[in-house]
């Protein structure tokens, strides 16, 4: 028998596609690793129903196999409907059968994916503890006593321990990320509107996100590619209106000038050694007021979007609500104290801070913060549920009312062995950005995945353009440090990597030019390999960049050492001559240097 445990979606891939593995084996086998008592599950799936999808994937015929998640396994937390399973949102008497997949599944199984369970939450998604269930208190996957964080309690857990490599959840404050945090795993929280929420038992109908876990970002971000995509039935789903600006190779984080700890004093070392690795991998720190991020996280459940909750679940309520967890029987009776003045006097307070909000992030690429601030065990919950869980919320309960992306990483463990998580939140629709450097940050700390002990994979270097960008090489004064790189960084633009032309070009000092700027030229005679640096500018503003360059210097088409064509600098053949030949240096800085010298 093949051990799966703690494979990721290359894994999986490569045993179908390079070792001519079976999927029916493969998931046969793992679905009977899954274990009826576990607290993780609320249904699995019968023999029955996992064959019938495994001949869904083969009546698709020989290019099934070329499905960016052919045969791939995972799990759907129980709010999500999957067609004619029951959804029961952890509520046994609130069960019903689903007519028809989610969009988030549809999207999936159009993708190849296979679904093995539906997994626990606290219930109807209110929670971040994982205790609030009939079903059970879902425990840590690294330490039982612990409690395992929620609403998505066994979404996280299956991806902990390694059964599947990623999983659906669901995020309104902060349930796609505290679990993730409190597991060593990576929780993304996509922009409102950037995943479909239709198929949901709503919580927040307004601020709702599907969301996913799994063991890399690079997993969670591909996985959110297949399901991301507007949904003209969904009327809360949104086309991204432009591309993410990609973080710098020395990002700016804002970071809480205060931190509440509630007495957590490993996770408050635990963040320390975040901040340090952050700066060794180039970031800079810049301390801010967290207060309108506060009080408009005391909004969610302080003020009238309790009542959200109450439209989704009121005339249940009304007829079987002894039958409810009652601490959340409990949250959800509060919808009954707020009007409808009270909810446009809070839809106002809630603008007005969300625009303080992004005042402040506007100077800064992203916010940082720990995904909580403690862990608790599941006695110290139980002991005082709703204030333990209020806390939990410290850095997760503004997001969506602030309308931002979020991504929870692993961050390493605590002197005790208790994980600790970050998290980075940026603006809506910067997703890709927090993705891209958020592999920079799994690949520097190199954490095992999950509870698994395996270690990360090595990424690959991708030589592909993110979508909506155009990759430059620039060669003179926009090189990192020279005095125009600016205009790259005013746009934006990402930096990738350094490398070299083709050895079929020479480099020219112009004379007359301020700043000082070079001319490459492609020559038919003898020539060298010429240092470049290549950015990936955003196409909306590669324009207004262009727009910059003064004759006699273009943009073109450079190939480099590796036989790769960019776009590049390149300069009238008439404006070199008298010019200051100085291939023989082999880029512009040596230049540079030597007239110091």
């Amino acid at each position: 028998m093949t051990d799966t445990q703690g494979w990721t979606i290359d894994d999986w891939l490569s045993a179908y596609r390079d070792k001519g593995a079976n999927p029916r084996a493969l998931l046969s086998s793992l679905r009977k690793q899954l274990r009826a008592d576990d607290p993780a599950w609320i249904y699995i799936l019968s023999n029955a129903e996992l064959e019938a999808q495994l001949q869904a994937l083969e009546a698709k015929g020989p290019e099934a196999l070329q499905l960016p998640l052919y045969g791939v396994p995972y799990v759907v937390k129980d709010n999500i409907d999957v067609a004619t399973l029951p959804t029961t949102a952890a509520c046994p008497a609130f069960t019903y059968i689903a007519e028809r997949d989610a969009t988030s599944v549809a999207r999936l199984r159009a993708a190849g994916a296979i679904v093995l369970a539906k997994t626990n939450l606290d219930q109807f998604a209110t929670g971040l503890v994982g205790t609030r269930s009939p079903y059970g208190a879902v425990p840590n996957s690294f330490d039982p006593a612990l409690v395992s964080g929620g609403s998505s309690s066994g979404s996280a857990v299956a991806v902990a321990e390694g059964l599947v490599p990623f999983s659906l959840g669901t995020d309104t404050a902060g349930s796609g990320r505290v679990p993730a945090g409190f597991n060593n795993i990576v929780g993304l929280k996509p922009t409102k509107g950037r995943f479909s929420t239709l198929g949901v038992v709503p919580a927040c109908r307004s601020l709702d996100c599907v969301s996913i876990f799994a063991l890399t970002v690079k997993d969670a971000e591909w996985v959110a590619q297949q399901i991301e995509g507007f949904d003209s039935e969904d009327p809360y789903s949104r086309t991204q209106p432009v591309a993410a600006r990609h973080f710098s190779s020395k990002p700016r984080f804002g970071i809480p000038a205060e931190l509440p700890w509630f007495e957590d004093a490993g996770y408050a070392e635990a963040w320390k050694k975040s901040l340090q690795q952050m700066q060794e991998l180039g970031a800079e720190l810049v301390p801010l007021d967290f207060t309108p991020m506060k009080n408009l996280a005391l909004l969610l459940y302080g003020g009238p979007w309790v009542a959200e909750r109450h439209a989704a679940v009121g005339e249940f309520m009304e007829e079987q609500g002894e039958k409810m967890n009652p601490v959340v029987r409990g949250i959800i009776e509060q919808a009954r104290k707020f009007s409808a003045t009270d909810t446009y006097r809070a839809e106002y307070r809630r603008a007005a801070l969300t625009r303080e909000i992004q005042t402040l992030m506007a100077n800064v690429d992203a916010l940082l913060v720990p995904t909580a601030p403690r862990l608790p065990s599941i006695a110290q919950v139980e002991a005082d549920p709703v204030a333990v869980n209020s806390q939990l919320g410290t850095w997760t309960n503004f997001v969506n009312l602030a309308d931002c992306a979020a991504l929870s990483l692993p961050a390493g463990f605590c002197a005790d062995g208790r994980p600790f998580g970050i998290t980075l939140i940026a603006p809506a629709w910067q997703d890709a950005a927090l993705a891209a450097f958020g592999q920079k940050w799994q690949q520097a700390l190199a954490l095992p995945l999950g509870a698994t002990g395996r270690s990360l994979p090595k990424q690959k270097t991708s030589n592909q353009t993110p979508p909506g960008y155009v990759r430059l090489a620039v060669v003179g004064a926009h090189l990192s440090g020279m005095p125009l790189n600016t205009q790259l960084q005013e746009r934006n633009a990402l930096f990738v990597e350094s490398t070299y032309t083709a050895s079929h070009y020479r480099l020219f000092a112009l004379p007359n030019t301020t700043p000082p700027k070079p001319g490459l030229i492609r020559t038919q005679g003898q020539g060298s390999e010429i240092a470049v640096e290549l950015w990936d500018v955003p196409l909306a503003h590669f324009g207004s960049f262009v727009a910059l360059i003064p004759a006699p210097l273009g943009i073109g088409t450079l190939t480099l050492c590796d036989g790769r064509e960019v776009k590049g600098f390149i300069c009238e053949g008439a404006a070199v001559e008298g010019a200051t030949d100085i291939t023989h240096l082999g880029g512009w800085r040596a230049y540079i240097k030597s007239l110091v010298a």
